[in-house]
């Protein structure tokens, strides 16, 4: 159990000293950008597979006629 308290305090001594952190407006305009760039491949994704599911739909409607 030592070993684990000791691995954690650690980890803790490393963030605090040794990770450079960005700015929080940086975090905010990047957080921005991610989110922005998160629904335009959600749309796009969305997108893409409307296109398939009709052209599957109306691939199958043609084999039955």
């Amino acid at each position: 159990m030592t070993k684990v308290v000791n691995y954690i305090s650690e980890a803790f001594e490393e963030l605090k000293s040794n990770v450079t952190w960005p700015a929080w407006a940086e975090v905010q305009r990047l957080t921005i950008v991610v989110a922005v760039f998160s629904i335009l491949f959600a749309l796009a994704t969305w997108g893409v597979d409307e296109i398939f599911a009709k052209a599957l739909a109306g691939f199958f409607n043609w084999i039955k006629a």
